[in-house]
């Protein structure tokens, strides 16, 4: 008991800059097989996010998001955890290991939306809306919502897409970012295939 308090007053110290902080990165990678990107904010919370989840950068996760890493089996006796969780004392090994959930960088995840294990890629770019339930691979800079969760459309053109990625704007620092809003706002808030040309990262 006394562990897992500790535990809880760490993370809350360290998530005072979630953005951008590393100890809290390596903390999480470490302990939790949860690897994310800096900028990315939300997803510092195992009681939410499983474990085997790689997370890109300048990702959105709302508070209420919810990684489920694996189901329980539906061709045992039981699905109870007896079953597949060895601390019970009942069998000796768990479950395999799952597949590690690939969320590319600069992701939107709504409120109350849930990550099942089917689904194992989320593209750069892409946006799973409030309360949609996702069990298949999203595509980058898709728009997902609903129960079950479908792809409704993508953000932009196949043109402005191409450009987006060749400007692998994501690799910027926050300073870098900063300068390029000064540079070039209409190819950050207004994005398109011929304000994005030349704007890719700085050596």
């Amino acid at each position: 008991m006394a562990f897992a308090v500790r535990e809880k007053l760490k993370l809350v110290w360290l998530r005072r800059n979630e953005y951008e902080n590393r100890a809290l990165r390596d903390w999480f990678a470490s302990r939790w097989k949860i690897e994310v990107g800096l900028y990315s904010y939300g997803c510092f919370d195992p009681w939410r996010i499983s474990a085997h989840t790689r997370i890109g950068r300048y990702c959105s996760f709302a508070r209420s998001v919810r990684v489920v890493d694996q189901n329980h089996p539906l061709d045992a006796l039981t699905t109870h955890p007896y079953l597949y969780e060895p601390r019970f004392g009942v069998v000796e090994q768990g479950l395999p290991e799952p597949q590690w959930l690939m969320v590319e960088d600069d992701v939107w995840v709504g409120h109350n939306a849930t990550i099942l294990p089917g689904c194992k890629f989320i593209g750069r770019g892409a946006v799973i809306a409030a309360g949609a339930v996702i069990n298949q691979d999203v595509p980058r800079y898709a728009i997902a919502a609903g129960m079950p969760g479908r792809v409704l459309r993508p953000r932009f053109d196949e043109e402005t897409i191409a450009a987006i990625e060749a400007s692998q704007w994501w690799l910027l620092d926050k300073a870098a970012l900063r300068d390029l809003i000064r540079r070039n706002p209409d190819a950050v808030f207004h994005p398109n295939a011929a304000n994005l040309a030349g704007i890719g990262r700085q050596p």
